[in-house]
Parts: C-alpha cells; sequence; structure tokens
C-alpha cells in the first residue's frame, strides 16, 4: 500500500496555563519541531481514548478531554487530526516520553499559523470547526 492510500487518524491536546498560553512539545524526529502533545489512532480505540493515552504516553499526565474543538485534514501527511481542549489532573511537571526533548508554554502570537488556528479555533469554541485544507 502506498504512503497516498494510508489516511491516517490523529488526536491532539490543547492545554493552556493559567496565563493563556499553550503547552508545546519538541519533537526529538521528523520535521515538526514544536507541536500539541497528541498522535496516532491505535486499531480498536476511539479518538477520545487517543487523546487520553497520548497524553499519559507523552507527558506522564492524565487529562480530561472538555470538549473536540476542530477536524482538520493535512494533506501533505493524508492525516486527519481531532483536537480536543483538555484539562489536566495533575499540577506537576510533564515526564517526557523518549519522542520529546522538551516542553513549554507559547503565548498565542508565538505560535506558527497553523498551529495558533487550531489553538484559536480550541479557546474560541462554539462548535467544532473543520478544515479541508492547510
Amino acid at each position: 500500500m502506498a504512503f497516498e492510500d494510508t489516511f491516517r487518524l490523529s488526536a491532539r491536546a490543547v492545554m493552556v496555563d493559567a496565563e493563556g498560553r499553550v503547552l508545546l512539545l519538541k519533537a526529538t524526529y521528523g520535521d515538526l519541531a514544536w507541536g500539541l502533545p497528541g498522535g496516532a489512532l491505535e486499531p480498536g480505540e476511539t479518538i477520545h481514548e487517543c487523546v487520553v493515552r497520548e497524553c499519559q504516553e507523552e507527558l506522564g499526565w492524565e487529562v480530561e478531554p472538555c470538549y473536540l474543538s476542530g477536524v482538520y485534514y493535512h494533506r501533505a501527511y493524508n492525516s486527519q487530526a481531532f483536537v480536543f481542549r483538555c484539562e489536566p489532573r495533575t499540577g506537576a511537571e510533564p515526564r517526557l516520553s523518549a519522542e520529546h526533548s522538551a516542553w513549554r508554554y507559547f503565548a498565542l502570537h508565538e505560535l506558527g499559523e497553523v498551529q495558533r488556528r487550531r489553538v484559536v479555533d480550541c479557546l474560541d469554541y462554539a462548535g467544532a470547526a473543520v478544515s479541508g485544507r492547510f
């Protein structure tokens, strides 16, 4: 099966601190240096279960998904990302997995266009946003 024939589903978490900054993780692989916590859906898993599992794996945090804020198609990766607003159930600092080398809270003006759009959609939530293009 060619890459173009493979459709990937993923879940991402938007978590903000008391100052309104969003948590991003720095990847140790690929071309995406900083990104929202989350990852690929596993067989038999719901998208809700996926975002909870990915936050546990990547941050060592249990999270509560509050709502689905958007669904975004990424043409370059033939993937669909489901973005959730999540609340951590802990006040502890993240315990990063081997997939990430750093974590940091970013102000909205520090985010790239794609990340900023997803976060703004999430924080200004008035029903799920659906995007067919990046």
